[in-house]
């Protein structure tokens, strides 16, 4: 990433072959560096995201990528169109509808994705097969024909590629979504996730904002192997910059999605891809199109005295299921989602634990220095005193994800499991046969 001599910020890609890229302007200025007295890095403040000044960016854009990435294909002419016009919508889509009682989640990021870019010009769509397959799971339905390409963008098989562009266009102002197929593809993207997007507002002093969103599926789906299972929420939870949300419900993924695409930092939303044809119940505030949900606050999905459970996306409703199963032998249990995984509801969880006096944390990632340690600390440091049991951790196995149906199903969390570790910190007697 440099800065041209006429203060335009440009973005550069790494080339698919090896070696070391070279800036596409003479220009010898980091963008990262602060600037000389006598320039400035315009914002969308300093120029109210000038016509003139977007459609100069979309050219410089759109002859690098030209040159790097697709070699002049039409790939190509609709990105560089779409940053240099990014249009309202104009005619009516075959989307979902979102005026029912109960909604899949699937419908609920779709409509949220429809009235976030309905409302603002700013917001578009990029990732692979969001535009003409409307998503690899159907989350981009419509879309296409109610924006058109320049809003709702194909791009090619290079997450790298695509994900520096996103980050680009959101340092001037615009408000990119982009969509990873899985969230482990995210890898070949992630020096752009953390250098580029996370740390550009703090290492300019304020100057540069990044609006982006980074979402797609994440976590364990069903069959599909190590190099796509794998859960991403401690990776990004772990860096400054960064905004992390994980949503369970249809409310849940409307409201928080809607927050992720307005919040003017970048956001990393994993989904899952087993939730996106449950259906939850919804309700109508969560169908206005004004509704959305606050970053970092936390929902008390079930009521209990006896022990805290905290869980986000899919182990939301396992935990939830466990639950049902304590209560008919007496166990009380209150259920945290948790919702945002960064900024971490620290206060709704200690004054949870401060009640039920237990804790028993529930996530699907590998054990170590996974989200549940980072909240049996925050546990220890503010609540230790109100702790009547060890805390209680629940993670994946420390392997990487088994192929196997049975093995698979061994390494995720289960109910079972769930039950197990709320009698532990209850003084329950657990079987032999179960610890084992």
């Amino acid at each position: 990433m440099r800065k041209s001599s006429n203060n335009l910020v440009s973005v550069w890609l790494v080339p698919v072959g090896r070696g070391s890229p070279s800036p596409p302007f003479p220009d010898s200025g980091h963008l990262l560096h602060p600037p000389r007295e006598a320039e400035s890095i315009p914002t969308a403040a300093s120029t109210d995201l000038n016509p003139r000044v977007i459609v100069q960016f979309g050219k410089k854009m759109f002859s690098i990528v030209r040159q790097k990435v697709f070699n002049g294909g039409s790939a190509a002419t609709a990105l560089g169109q779409t940053l240099q016009r990014i249009r309202p919508a104009v005619a009516a889509a075959r989307g979902y509808s979102s005026a029912a009682k109960e909604m899949t989640v699937r419908e609920a990021l779709n409509s949220a994705l429809d009235e976030e870019m309905s409302a603002d010009p700013k917001v578009f769509l990029m990732g692979e097969e969001v535009g003409e397959y409307q998503g690899a799971y159907k989350i981009s339905k419509g879309l296409l024909e109610k924006y058109g390409p320049e809003r709702v963008l194909d791009t090619p098989i290079t997450e790298a590629g695509f994900t520096g562009i996103g980050v680009g266009a959101a340092y001037y102002g615009l408000r990119p979504v982009v969509e990873f197929m899985t969230f482990n593809f995210s890898m070949q993207a992630i020096d752009h996730i953390i250098n580029s997007a996370a740390k550009s507002n703090y290492m300019s002093a304020g100057q540069i904002s990044v609006p982006i969103v980074f979402r797609g599926p994440n976590g364990a789906a069903a069959g599909v192997g190590a190099q796509h299972s794998q859960c991403y929420a401690a990776w990004y939870a772990s860096c400054p910059g960064l905004k992390v949300l994980a949503p369970y419900s249809s409310e849940d993924a409307r409201g928080l999605l809607k927050a992720a695409i307005r919040d003017p930092d970048p956001v990393v939303f994993l989904e899952n891809e087993l939730l996106y044809g449950e259906s939850f119940p919804i309700s109508a505030e969560a169908v206005d199109s004004s509704f959305c949900l606050p970053i970092g606050k936390a929902k008390i999905e079930r009521e209990g005295k006896d022990v805290t459970i905290t869980a986000f996306s899919k182990m939301v409703g396992l935990a939830l299921k466990a639950a049902e199963i304590l209560a008919k032998e007496g166990i009380s249990a209150e259920i945290i989602n948790l919702r945002s995984i960064r900024p971490l509801d620290r206060a709704t969880i200690n004054a949870s634990v401060r009640k039920t006096n237990r804790l028993v944390t529930l996530e699907e990632g590998f054990p170590q220095h996974g989200v549940g340690a980072e909240i049996c600390t925050s546990v220890i440091e503010e609540s230790f005193g109100y702790l009547d049991a060890p805390v209680e951790r629940i993670a994946g196995a420390d392997v990487p994800m088994p192929y196997a149906a049975n093995l698979e199903r061994s390494a995720v969390p289960q109910v079972e499991d769930i039950v197990r570790a709320a009698k532990r910190a209850c003084y329950r007697a657990v079987p032999m046969a179960a610890t084992a």
